[in-house]
């Protein structure tokens, strides 16, 4: 059976042939090897056809011109030749297409990104829409690889090397008017005339080379560009400390491109692609791509979900503000916050109207775009225009009996099917629903600070929740643009119970002296964004400390931290960055100054600040108690897979990606090696460190978590 073409020709009465581009059965268009023979068939018949006075490329898709190439195609290659073959093919076709003698145009709409841009790249120019859906990257390196199919040659030769390195070593994505700025389209039109204004630009003489800024020209001759390099590998050594192998070969390619010409160049980029395709760092983080996936396809429930029509939400705080932000931003949806005094809902519609506002004055939104969604928020002391809600949620003080109270107000004012959401972090949703009328309705909601930034929810049914409100609650989340994981309501969740421990360690390693800055450094050496000390700064030490009692509670000693380090850094007022005092001390804003580790600590909780452990060390003690709680969560049920635990800990708390996830991380050190980590910690520290029963009979058995049963295995 023959496949459908994803590319057609057609050529206008004025002569200009069309290529459009819809990939069959898929909502996105992505590139194929496959694709290689049409593409090559279509240039044929446009070389034979003498007629033909120019070329436009466009996608048939209504909201994306090629969003990539396929992750599946890089997957399924078993050796470095192979990917570095199949580089090797896209490299050849982008030849062909810029070697055409007419005019070649891409006639971009929706993401052009990685080999869409590539394809871009490769016509001799570019012009693209004006509205939100538009952005241009390269963001190879997010999967450990590098773009190629020649784009590592192409973008520096055009928009020149220090703006096309910041693209290619961070993913870095342009929307139009950004793109027109840096050279990389040479014109933004509306929608509606995009394929109009491409067959002009199509009719027009090939362009000569761009003149580059005088800065770009600057730094692409040898003294300027070798100054450079060497800046970019020292700020890259320092950003990604050395675990992300695909930054340094990036740097490497585009610096033999540009000093040993552009054959040395592709095939640079070609062997580079290859080799880290193969490297455990790209499989990693191609498996979270496929991981996240998965996740966002995921209903959470086989019941059909409910009208999301409306949502409440009850609290104009920080949480309140940023739940009401996403929830009219990202999912149209219209919403009501409830207060109890003015100011609450004063707070979160100025919250909304500053994020709305810093994208319009960066040309991310338009004026008239930033008025509707603002318009979609509105405010009430009472319990007016609630009536009728699908959902509220709620993001009051931790306090178990005004929860409660919110679900019976909730009930007696909004309609029996209106969905009860509580954003706590650490109450039992079962708790919270402990006295409602109709607690198939209550499930928990938990966002992460900021909402408007973190990822990751978490999905909390209780033992009565029923299977609708799972996937209402499912699909409102994604529609907020936020990836859910359900877990089960067990005390801390999943996120903060994998998280206590791992903070709890670091605070155990400063009462024995260790230095603030060096645990925090070890950690972000070993990958994570930032070191334990500084996030608990970050969130609030009173709040962070809050969870831990509720932990001990429920599963004893394990979850204990030094109660004479907490103590005594709340007694002495210290908060965290939100008073400008925690572990570490902070400028008065308005100032510009680095955060600085506190030397009053060390004598505030009896210590020197004078330990000798080594980062390894650090590290090892702080994340081996993670993953053994993550271990625990996998055998108790708390998670409904691996990939969700996964995904909680890369999406939540910023587990190292290039790593996979706890439960990848365990199975490539192997149960048997995670458990004979563990007891020598628990003999050298104590039993804290015991490794839990499935460890050891995963070690028995040489068993591995994402194989244990096919739902979690994705590939």
């Amino acid at each position: 059976m023959e496949m459908t073409s994803a590319f057609t020709l057609t050529v206008r009465p004025d002569n200009i042939a069309v290529v459009s581009i819809d990939v069959p059965g898929e909502k996105m268009n992505t590139l194929k090897a496959e694709f290689g023979g049409q593409v090559r068939a279509i240039l044929k018949q446009i070389r034979e056809n003498r007629a033909i006075r120019g070329v436009v490329f466009i996608s048939a898709k209504a909201d994306n011109f090629i969003a990539g190439a396929d992750i599946n195609m890089i997957d399924r290659c078993q050796t470095a030749k192979e990917a570095e073959d199949l580089a090797r093919q896209g490299q050849q076709v982008m030849a062909e297409i810029h070697a055409l003698t007419v005019p070649v145009v891409a006639a971009i709409h929706g993401p052009c990104l990685g080999g869409g841009l590539e394809l871009a790249l490769a016509c001799h120019r570019r012009i693209c829409t004006d509205d939100g859906k538009t952005v241009l990257g390269l963001p190879e390196v997010q999967l450990g690889l590098l773009p190629g199919s020649g784009g590592t040659q192409r973008l520096p030769r055009l928009i020149g090397v220090s703006t096309a390195l910041e693209m290619i070593l961070t993913g870095k994505q342009l929307r139009p008017r950004q793109a027109l700025k840096a050279g990389l389209v040479d014109d933004v039109v509306p929608q509606s005339i995009l394929l109009e204004a491409a067959a002009a630009l199509a009719q027009q003489e090939r362009p000569a080379s761009r003149r580059l800024p005088a800065r770009e020209r600057l730094l692409a001759g040898p003294l300027g560009r070798a100054l450079l390099f060497r800046m970019a590998a020292k700020k890259t050594e320092q950003k990604t400390q050395g675990n992300y192998p695909a930054a340094p070969r990036i740097l490497n390619v585009i610096e033999t491109g540009l000093s040993q010409g552009r054959s040395s160049g592709y095939e640079a980029e070609a062997r580079a692609f290859g080799q880290l395709a193969m490297t455990p760092q790209s499989q990693a983080l191609r498996n979270i791509f496929f991981a996240s996936t998965e996740v966002k396809k995921d209903p959470g429930s086989p019941a059909e979900a409910g009208p999301l029509r409306s949502v409440g939400v009850l609290g104009g705080g920080l949480m309140g503000g940023g739940i009401a932000f996403v929830t009219a931003g990202k999912g149209a949806i219209p919403v009501r916050i409830k207060d109890i005094n003015p100011q609450g809902i004063n707070h979160a519609l100025k919250y909304s109207w500053q994020q709305l506002d810093k994208k319009v004055r960066r040309r991310h939104l338009r004026a008239a775009e930033r008025d509707a969604q603002m318009a979609r928020i509105s405010g009430t002391t009472d319990y007016s225009g609630f009536a009728r809600r699908d959902v509220v949620i709620e993001a009051v003080f931790e306090d178990l009996a005004l929860k409660q109270q919110m679900v019976a107000e909730v009930e007696a004012h909004c309609a029996p099917h209106t969905i009860f959401a509580s954003n706590t972090s650490s109450l039992p949703i079962g708790d919270i629903a402990a006295k409602a009328a109709r607690p198939e309705n209550v499930i928990g909601l938990h966002f992460f600070s900021p909402v408007e930034k973190m990822p990751l929810v978490e999905v909390i049914p209780n033992a009565g929740t029923d299977a609708r409100t799972v996937a209402t609650i499912v699909k409102l989340a994604k529609k907020q643009g936020k990836t859910p994981i359900v877990v089960a309501d067990k005390a801390g969740f999943y996120v903060n119970r994998i998280l206590a421990p791992y903070m709890s360690e670091a605070m155990r390693l400063l009462s024995e002296g260790e230095r603030i800055e060096h645990i925090d450094n070890a950690l972000v050496k070993f990958g994570f964004p930032v070191g334990p000390i500084q996030l608990l700064d970050e969130v609030g030490i009173d709040t962070g400390t809050k969870i831990i009692p509720v932990l001990e509670a429920a599963y004893g000693d394990r979850f204990s931290a030094p109660a004479t380090v907490v103590s005594a850094i709340l007694n002495d007022d210290r908060k965290g960055r939100k008073n400008e005092r925690g572990f570490y001390l902070y400028a008065a804003k308005g100032r510009k100054s680095k955060k600085q580790p506190d030397p009053a600590i060390y004598p505030l909780i009896g210590v020197t600040g004078t330990g000798r452990l080594s980062a390894e060390s650090i590290a090892e003690r702080c994340v081996m108690l993670m993953l053994n709680e993550a271990a625990r969560c996998f055998d108790e049920q708390v998670i409904r897979s691996a990939r969700d635990g996964d995904i909680g800990a890369v999406f939540g708390i910023g587990f190292p990606p290039f790593l996979g996830g706890p439960f990848r991380y365990m199975d490539t050190l192997g149960a048997s090696e995670v458990v004979a980590i563990l007891q020598r910690l628990a003999t050298q520290y104590g039993e804290r460190f015991t490794p839990c029963q499935l460890l050891l009979q995963m070690a028995e058995r040489g068993e591995i978590f994402w194989r244990k049963n096919e739902t979690e295995y994705v590939s």
